[in-house]
């Protein structure tokens, strides 16, 4: 016997709960491929009893574990592409021409994941922005997986991994390979840094940043959720900064915080200041 209705329910509430991750109903069946391997190392047998020790155990470790096994953890080198022509050609520019006094620079990959979009903006700005060589230069990745942060720490990538949107240029360059995987090189490694924190909970202190990068997240959240992240990403932001989001991604709800702007079939928003 299967996980009953119910069952369901009860297991997409709790992700939503925990990490404001929406699952639609159609996605019942990841639960199971999801979340076997917690249930066996929880002693359950089944899903189904899993889900029963779930509802009477609330240790929050448990509960934790479940909502990052479900949380999407889909990313790429260079992901969507587009993107990043826009932060090679308008981004990162101004960026360069705003910041040349202090020579420093902050990046948020939110929603990290294994890291590859933190590793992209580093192999980007290597390659196009030598000025850069000598400025304060830091992108930081955060993730509500833990798993995903240590990943992404290794800076260790499988063949499949980094055959997904990586020029060979850019592979033989800034990777090395070791057997069958390839590490990040020591050249990109200082730039990154990898830490937890969940978008909807108080944040983590972090610093003030120039261009945050929120793509391909907020898709699964709830509106009242995607409101408090909004707010909360402005306040991380310097006046000048720049908000990235996913192709599918708009601010629609929170016109008063972001203002687009359009470059390259892509857009982009600003901080709307003193909002």
């Amino acid at each position: 016997m299967g996980c009953s209705d119910s069952d369901y329910v009860y297991l997409r509430q709790l992700v939503l709960s925990e990490s404001a991750n929406l699952i639609d109903p159609s996605r019942n069946a990841l639960f199971e491929t999801r979340l076997t391997p917690i249930a066996r190392m929880a002693g359950a047998t089944s899903l189904e009893d899993f889900v029963s020790l779930l509802r009477v155990d609330r240790t929050p470790q448990l509960h934790r574990a479940v909502a990052e096994a479900m949380t999407i953890n889909e990313t790429s080198f260079f992901r969507d592409g587009k993107p990043f022509d826009v932060l090679r050609d308008t981004i990162l520019p101004r960026l360069v021409e705003n910041n040349s006094k202090q020579q420093k620079l902050r990046i948020w990959s939110a929603a990290s994941s294994t890291g590859q979009e933190a590793y992209s903006i580093a192999m980007l700005i290597r390659e196009h922005f030598t000025e850069l060589a000598n400025w304060d230069v830091k992108i930081i990745g955060t993730d509500i997986s833990r798993h995903v942060i240590e990943y992404a720490q290794r800076g260790r990538y499988r063949r499949m991994e980094v055959n997904r949107g990586l020029p060979a240029r850019m592979l033989l360059k800034y990777l090395v390979r070791e057997g069958d995987e390839w590490d990040v090189t020591p050249e990109l490694r200082p730039m990154c840094v990898f830490q937890y924190a969940n978008l909807c909970a108080p944040l983590p202190k972090l610093p003030v940043f120039d261009l945050v990068m929120l793509r391909n997240v907020l898709l699964y959240f709830p509106q009242q959720d995607r409101s408090c992240v909004f707010s909360d990403v402005y306040r991380q932001m310097a006046p000048g900064g720049y908000l990235m989001l996913g192709s599918a991604e708009q601010a629609e709800d929170s016109t008063n915080l972001f203002q687009p702007e359009f470059s390259r079939d892509c857009y982009f928003y600003r901080p709307v200041p003193g909002s």
